[in-house]
């Protein structure tokens, strides 16, 4: 996945969940953050940014996006519509599986909305995606703020999987380089005992590091999941 026209700014306030004020070029500019995560950790004072700037567009409030921070020597991007987009391009590529003959995102079943579904000859399957950016000392984790909408998602994961569809969850470690992932018990502990319960019940939990450049993200290697 590649960005356009990148610029590089000084994160310095985020007066609400959508917006930043970021320093481009000498000058405070109100910037979209793309990610409605805490993300406590990432934008601090004087965080180096990067942002992509908008195509002209009238409907536009802001004329910059977010899309990734330096934190220490790691680059992170916090572009939470990146996950959803280089899964795609990893499953049409034949990352997950070589022999895909459909593929469809955001497909309705029952009360949930899963992010993929795809089919091969012989299975039909919903691929779930989370992006994770919260990282300490090469650990990542999900989520960094309590996710009911999450838990649901596995929950409805589990029932596809009674009728019969093969279920995965995908972990996009938005990021280049991490030891392992877990569930972020202390956060949300119900999403790591219903992630737990998943895994034993046969929905596959899979989580990628990403080789992230300040105007591109890609899927890279797989790390492991401890739970």
């Amino acid at each position: 996945m590649k960005y356009k026209n990148v610029v590089k700014g000084l994160f310095k306030k985020r007066p609400d969940r959508f917006t930043a004020l970021v320093e481009i070029d000498g000058k405070i500019e109100i910037c979209h953050v793309r990610n409605t995560g805490r993300c406590k950790e990432l934008l601090i004072d004087n965080a180096v940014v990067y942002l992509e700037k908008a195509e002209n567009n009238s409907k536009r409030k802001t004329k910059y996006s977010i899309i990734a921070v330096e934190k220490g020597d790691i680059l992170i991007n916090m572009d939470s519509q990146a996950p959803n987009k280089v899964i795609k391009e990893w499953l049409e590529s034949g990352g997950l599986c070589s022999n895909i003959t459909f593929l469809k995102s955001e497909t309705v079943y029952k009360n949930s909305r899963f992010d993929f579904y795809f089919e091969t000859i012989t299975e039909k399957a919903f691929v779930e995606v989370k992006g994770v950016t919260l990282e300490e000392n090469g650990i990542v984790r999900f989520p960094d703020a309590p996710s009911e909408r999450a838990v649901k998602h596995i929950k409805e994961l589990l029932e596809a999987i009674e009728d019969g569809y093969k279920c995965y969850i995908i972990f996009v470690i938005q990021m280049n380089n991490a030891k392992w992932f877990e569930p972020n018990y202390k956060t949300h502990d119900e999403f790591g005992k219903v992630l737990n319960l998943a895994i034993k019940k046969g929905v596959n939990a899979k989580a990628y590091l990403c080789t992230v450049k300040k105007d591109s993200i890609v899927i890279g290697k797989n790390i492991n999941i401890k739970i």
